[in-house]
């Protein structure tokens, strides 16, 4: 069983890579604690992608402390705690940050994120989904939330570009990237069985799966 060697899974990637979609379909296959960023409860995010330089630092600062508080209960887990799946990387915050602010901005934000990070346990394996600009911008506009309507496709291949940048320089636990452009993990069950062996399978701290057409 996954959960039987992997007790805390990240799954990350840029908006519309699926990781929220994938991170509940494992949690509910494996019967676990499902840890999930809540975006709709930020108030400064749909005037964020209206208004970048505006409301960046507000709805940096909502998401870092929205994060902190969920991922502190991490810190508290023990063997006897359920197994977990999360969506996000307290790790990648910055990401998002470096982005969208400014140099003093984000100078702010680091004193910010080193006072409020807290201790939590590094993943004992990250999924890492990505996919081309071409496939989140479809995908965003697909899945229709009002919060997402103002995201513009420049934002999206940026934000891609800052997770192949991030996750190409990250060791901190064994890290399995895979190329969901044709792949389905919600509605296709023999995508999600392949995902599973592939996980199994694994034998190094970092490897590939990529399906072809």
């Amino acid at each position: 069983m996954l959960f039987g060697k992997y007790r805390y899974v990240a799954v990350e990637g840029p908006i519309g890579a699926g990781k929220t979609s994938l991170a509940r379909r494992l949690a509910d296959h494996f019967q676990c604690a499902a840890l999930l960023e809540q975006p709709e409860e930020n108030p400064f995010l749909p005037r964020f992608y209206d208004d970048i330089p505006r409301y960046a630092l507000p709805t940096q600062l909502y998401f870092l402390f929205q994060r902190a508080r969920q991922a502190a209960g991490l810190a508290q887990s023990d063997m006897f705690s359920p197994a977990t799946v999360a969506d996000f990387m307290l790790e990648k915050d910055p990401l998002f940050a470096r982005l969208t602010l400014s140099d003093e901005e984000y100078d702010l934000y680091q004193q910010v994120f080193r006072h409020f990070k807290p201790q939590a346990p590094s993943p004992d394996l990250v999924i890492y989904l990505q996919a081309s600009p071409e496939n989140l911008v479809e995908r965003v506009r697909r899945r229709g939330f009002a919060y997402e309507r103002g995201i513009s496709g420049d934002y999206l291949l940026r934000l891609a570009e800052g997770y192949s940048r991030f996750f190409y320089q990250y060791d901190g636990a064994p890290l399995l990237i895979v190329n969901s452009d044709n792949l389905n993990f919600v509605d296709g069950a023999a995508d999600f069985d392949l995902l599973l062996q592939r996980v199994a399978a694994m034998r190094s701290p970092r490897e590939f799966f990529n399906r072809g057409i």
